[in-house]
Parts: C-alpha cells; structure tokens; sequence
C-alpha cells in the first residue's frame, strides 16, 4: 500500500507538471497560428498507449515516462524530422513567425512553470497558512550528531543564529542553508562565535552515508517496557519521560546518552515525567550504558509544543494577504534551487553525488497521503522543472532560447544543419545527465 500512494503521488505529480509545461508552448502557439502536430504525455517511442487526432493534432500518452512534448510544424526538436526541415518553409510553421513570436512559444512552458509555483504557494498560503517554529524560540539549542558536522566544529546545543550573514528566522530554514552554506554565526554557551565550513562540507556528508544532520533535541520517551528488562520491575511505564539520573538533568534524549555513558554499570535514581508530575524510581543501568527501554523521538510538533519543548507559531492570511507570500515562497525557493544547482555544477564542493533521478524524486514523496505535502513538493518540482529548462544547453528550452537571442541580437538566424547538430549534442548531453543521476540512484540503493 504503501508503494501504491508513493507512486500515485509522483505519477500525479509529474503528469501535472509536464501536461502545463507543454501547453504553455502550445497555447502562444495556436495563438500565433502555428500547426502543433503532436500533443504528448510520455514519450511515444514506437508506440502509443493512446493517441487520437483532434483537428490538425495528434494527443497522446506514451509509455517511456521521462517527460513530455509537443511537436511543432517547421521546428527542430527532439524528433529530428529532418525531411519536413528540407521543404519549402510554409507559414504555418515555426520557422516562418516572427522571431519574438517564436521566443514567446519556447519560454511558454517554463513560464507556466513558475506561474504555477506562485499559484499553488499563494493557495496553500491562503488555505492552509504557515505553522513553523522560530528560530528564538529554540532556547537549548540544537540536536547535531552528524560526524562530519561535528568535525567542521558544530555540536549538540550550538544555536544556529545566521548563515553567509543572512539570519536564520524559522527552524526549517536551517539544513538548507547550513548545506549551502559557508560561514555559519552560532550561539555556545550564551557567546557567539563563526564557523567557516570546509569546501567539501556538502561531499563529506554524502561519502558519510549519515541520515541525520542538524534535528530538534526531543524529549526520552518510553515506547515499551520489554519483559526482558532488567527494569520491568522498576515501574517505569510506557510514556514515561527521562528527565533526570541522578543530579544529572536530562531534559533531552541526547543529554539521556551522556548520562548512560556516565553512570554505566550503576543503579540510579531516575527522575521521571508522568502526566505533567515528577517521579522518581531506582533504575538500572548496564556495563554497556543501556537501561533495556524502547524510546522514541521524532514527536509531533503538537506534542514537543504540549510537553512544554517548543513554542510552534502558526500565520493565516487573508485572500489579498496570501499574494505576496505566494510570491516570496517562490522567490525563496527558486534562489535557493539556484543555489543548489551552482552546488553541483562547482566540482570541489561534491554535491554533484548527491544527484538523483526519478527514484530520488518518487523517494520525497510520503508514504500517507497529505495534500499538503503534495501540493508543496509539486511546487517545488514545478520551479526545478522550470530552471532546469531554461539551461542554455541544446534540446531544452534553454538553447532554442539562446538561438533565438543570438538572431535577435545578430540579425542572422542559425542554419537548419547547424541547428540539427546542436539538437544532436543537446540530446547526448541530456541522455548522460538523466544516465548519471539515474546512475547515482540505482548507487545508491545498492551500496547505501
């Protein structure tokens, strides 16, 4: 089941996305009276799963679930017809408008791209508003194991104040920042000091293969109780919080493990939180530092909120109000994709290893169904999408756009063979990057 509404949300995702970017192209294209052949969800790669002509256009599902196209009269694209090409030009075609008209036709999809990112951001800001944690409201700091990290100089309890200079507001702002960042402003023990990362921060932590990086420290809560626990008679209790052994406070799991380490082999006195009231019970602990208790963290935040760990804020906005945060929200995202991409493309920083395909993308989709979610991760992808597109390389938006430019400026339109050869390279290139990130997932889920 769980697999059954993963894939539903990407499927629905990505047939969303590709069906608006096509027909931003083919809207200005029928508005500038230009013959659009082929109207396809999925590549038709000798065959259809369903085609059916409407008027001059042929609509379709392919099998090959790698994108999407529309196929224009007179222009070169993927299929590389290049017998219609070596005809007389006809005015129907593509290569018989106005240069201006036929830059409007190739930005058409990236435009609907970014257009729908603002009106999802501007609806969920309108629907659902913002629930988020403060960053001042963060008072002990943050839940920082990573070894790597630990190693470029944070720790457990560091209060993450800025990044590159820029301060941090929200805690869900953090990882990202920290990830693309360089010089990180942090608070220790009530003094603020600078850590510079190391160029390769991004690249250490992918070759680690460590999950966790920078999290909210979480209370010890007690799951279960084995039987075979040597403190099944101690009258400690499923949902049971450790808040003390011995004069050592434990507010935190994290500070729970310190305490295990320190008092090994011991009995203790524990310190516990029952219905909002304090207990204490005698506890053992093992020469391997375990109390033989199930725990959990990853509480909701209405739990961390109820318990008393963090104080959660939530925004609602009016109609008009939801607008500029629509805006924002993509804006933020789009600088911050930006970023990500000058990552990968900068070999010394590593995160090009950290590139994924289509398992990377079905993998940030959850395995419940939340409309919320999905609304916000199609957004994100429909921005992705959008940037991606608009790279100058040959067969994407990019490089017919930078042609166009090229005439525009220089008067002189690039021949049809030249153009072909571009189309050509443009393909290669494209097919080693959708190999290398594939390539990097199926990695992945082989070595770990």
């Amino acid at each position: 089941m769980e697999f059954v509404i993963k894939i539903s949300q990407f499927l629905m995702s990505l047939s969303l996305l590709i069906i608006l970017h096509e027909l931003g192209h083919f809207i200005p294209a029928k508005a500038f009276k230009t013959r659009v052949e082929k109207f396809y969800l999925f590549f038709d790669v000798k065959f259809s799963l369903f085609k059916k002509k409407i008027g001059e256009t042929v609509y379709g599902i392919g099998w090959l679930p790698l994108g999407g196209y529309v196929k224009i009269s007179g222009m070169i694209d993927e299929s590389m017809d290049t017998e219609q090409m070596s005809q007389e030009p006809q005015p129907w075609e593509f290569r018989s408008k106005p240069t201006w008209q036929r830059l409007i036709i190739m930005l058409g999809g990236v435009t609907v791209n970014f257009l729908l990112a603002i009106l999802i951001y501007i609806g969920m800001s309108y629907y659902y508003g913002d629930r988020f944690l403060p960053n001042d409201n963060i008072k002990d700091g943050l839940l920082i194991e990573n070894t790597v990290a630990n190693n470029a100089g944070l720790l457990t309890g560091d209060k993450i104040i800025a990044v590159d200079g820029d301060e941090i507001e929200n805690y869900s702002e953090i990882s990202e920042k920290v990830l693309f960042g360089k010089n990180i402003t942090i608070e220790r023990n009530g003094e603020q000091s600078t850590i510079i990362l190391p160029e390769d921060f991004l690249s250490q932590l992918i070759d680690s293969k460590e999950k966790g990086f920078i999290d909210l420290r979480e209370p010890f809560v007690i799951v279960k109780v084995p039987d075979t626990s040597s403190n099944v008679k101690s009258g400690i209790k499923k949902g049971d919080i450790i808040v003390g052994l011995n004069d050592f406070e434990t507010r935190y799991a994290d500070e729970v493990k310190l305490a295990l380490e320190k008092f090994k082999g011991q009995e203790v006195t524990a310190k516990v939180l029952r219905d909002k009231a304090e207990i204490s019970m005698p506890l053992e602990i093992s020469e391997e530092g375990k109390l033989g208790l199930v725990y959990a963290t990853g509480s909701t935040p209405e739990t961390l909120e109820a318990l008393g760990y963090y104080n959660f804020e939530t925004k609602k906005y009016g109609f008009f109000e939801s607008f500029p945060v629509g805006l924002k929200k993509t804006k933020d995202k789009l600088s911050s994709y930006w970023d990500q991409l000058g990552a990968i493309f900068t070999p010394s920083t590593g995160a090009y290893k950290g590139v994924g395909g289509f398992k990377a993308i079905y993998d940030i989709f959850p395995s419940f169904w939340s409309w919320q979610v999905f609304w916000n991760i199609t957004a994100f992808l429909s921005i992705m999408l959008g940037v991606l597109n608009l790279l100058p390389i040959p067969a994407l938006d990019g490089g017919h756009v930078m042609f166009l430019l090229y005439e525009m400026v220089s008067g002189r339109k690039p021949g049809d063979k030249f153009m072909e050869y571009a189309q050509m390279v443009g393909f290669f290139i494209l097919i080693a990057l959708v190999l290398f990130a594939n390539g990097n997932d199926i990695y992945k889920a082989l070595f770990g």
